[in-house]
């Protein structure tokens, strides 16, 4: 079953797709899972080749996700294609796609809820109330309906990561986590989705994150320790460009996601930057 390169088939609903799934556990075949909302770029195709590496069918799910996302966010313009997912997918030579609709995923009735403590509070969590709920809930039915052996998620997506890794682990669930690291553009970049929202002039202006991340890396290659520091230092590059706004910029522990108090071992520098309505975050792992 291995090795054909053929248009993935593509299932709409949860009973097909574990049909279709039932005779590779029966043979003892590893499934990767690949959780996506579609307009697929370089950072998702790197999980897939991954999959398609380590395990011996992939499925890719393709749904944007309502309840993670606010009243006010991006959610009714967010980007899809899955003719072109579809295409992309093709040539990896993934097995199998599932992109449910709405009702597939919350038919009437439902009133299940997720929630991950601590991990999920800071950060991201603090600026858009409600979106790791959503997540951690449609990421637990996913691993539910899809029943991988291994699952991959980007590093860019730090604080959700975490989130997914403390579901599996205290849900008992038997699946591998495995985070790659973020995927950039030629000018450092991460890739994301929403880039397709700006306009080719805040293109050039969002290289200001990476730019500030490399900011907290030389700062503390030079011995800076002092995270407030570095933080402002930080601040001044991001807000030295036009039509920029902060949400945060934050030094804290890659474990807890806890503001530290002064550098002493591997740090997360984390930001998210409003550019011209467009908001982008981005992350890296900082090592003394």
């Amino acid at each position: 079953m291995k090795g054909e390169v053929s248009r993935p088939k593509l299932f709409r609903t949860v009973a097909d797709l574990r049909e279709f799934l039932l005779p590779w556990r029966r043979a003892g075949k590893r499934i990767g899972f690949v959780p996506t909302m579609g307009a697929l770029h370089e950072g998702h195709l790197s999980l897939v080749r991954a999959s398609k590496a380590e395990t011996d069918c992939t499925v890719v799910s393709i749904y944007v996700n309502p309840t993670q996302f606010g009243p006010t966010e991006d959610f009714a313009r967010y980007p899809r294609n899955l003719e072109r997912d579809m295409e992309l997918l093709s040539r990896e030579g993934v097995e199998a796609v599932f992109a449910p609709d709405d009702a597939e995923m919350y038919p009437p009735g439902y009133n299940t809820w997720v929630e991950v403590k601590g991990v999920s509070e800071p950060l991201e969590g603090k600026c858009r109330p409600g979106h790791f709920r959503g997540v951690a809930t449609v990421v637990l039915k996913l691993f539910n309906i899809v029943q991988p052996d291994v699952t991959y998620f980007g590093a860019k997506d730090y604080q959700q990561s975490l989130v997914v890794r403390q579901l599996i682990r205290d849900l008992n669930l038997p699946i591998e986590l495995k985070v790659l690291p973020t995927v950039r553009e030629p000018d450092g970049l991460a890739m994301s989705s929403r880039n397709s929202y700006l306009s080719p002039d805040a293109r050039s202006r969002a290289t200001v994150l990476w730019k500030s991340l490399q900011k907290a890396q030389d700062l503390l290659a030079q011995g800076e320790r002092d995270p407030q520091v570095i933080q402002e230092a930080m601040r001044q590059i991001i807000l030295s460009v036009p039509g920029t706004s902060i949400d945060y910029v934050a030094l804290v522990d890659p474990e807890t996601l806890s503001p530290v108090s002064t550098i002493t071992g591997p740090t997360l520098a984390a930001v998210a930057v409003r550019l011209e309505g467009t908001r982008l975050i981005d992350n890296l792992l900082l090592q003394p």
